[in-house]
């Protein structure tokens, strides 16, 4: 289980880090009002007890020839367990996937994709989601522009 954040040192800590993952321990102490040594041992907890998941770098869609995203919602045949399965193991494969969220309401599931364009985007669904058989409906919304991102 994640522990809680303990206190107003740890939430420094995490939107410094939040902001540069890459930030010098030496750094991040001075800008959170620390010295370097609880610094690092209140980050090492965080990480330890699963408040900080791990660090990665934001690359830009582009770079990889994907310059549209998509929001698609799936509805399943039936949330049964064999096509909930099925489903989520097949978006484990697809590199297109960027997220996906089991949801609530009239839909199963919400996918963020990203593809190089539409026909890319059209062969993604052909191809892979109606191809699964467990799939009943397929509703997509494309992304004009992001107004705000953040990761939390």
């Amino acid at each position: 289980m994640t522990q809680k954040i303990a206190d107003e040192f740890d939430r420094k800590i995490l939107s410094q880090l939040q902001a540069d993952a890459r930030l010098p321990n030496i750094d991040l102490a001075e800008r959170i009002g620390l010295s370097p040594s609880p610094c690092l041992r209140r980050v090492r907890r965080l990480e330890e007890s699963g408040v900080i998941r791990g660090y990665t770098a934001l690359v830009d869609p582009a770079a990889f020839g994907w310059t549209m995203t998509a929001l698609a919602t799936i509805r399943l045949v039936q949330q049964n367990e064999d096509y909930i399965v099925m489903f989520e193991q097949a978006v484990q494969e697809w590199d297109e996937v960027l997220e996906c969220h089991l949801v609530t309401g009239q839909r199963d599931y919400l996918l963020k994709v990203a593809a190089s364009g539409l026909g890319e985007y059209e062969r993604f669904i052909k191809e892979k989601i109606a191809r699964l058989k467990c799939v009943a409906s397929i509703e997509t919304s494309f992304i004009m522009s992001t107004i705000k991102e953040r990761r939390i």
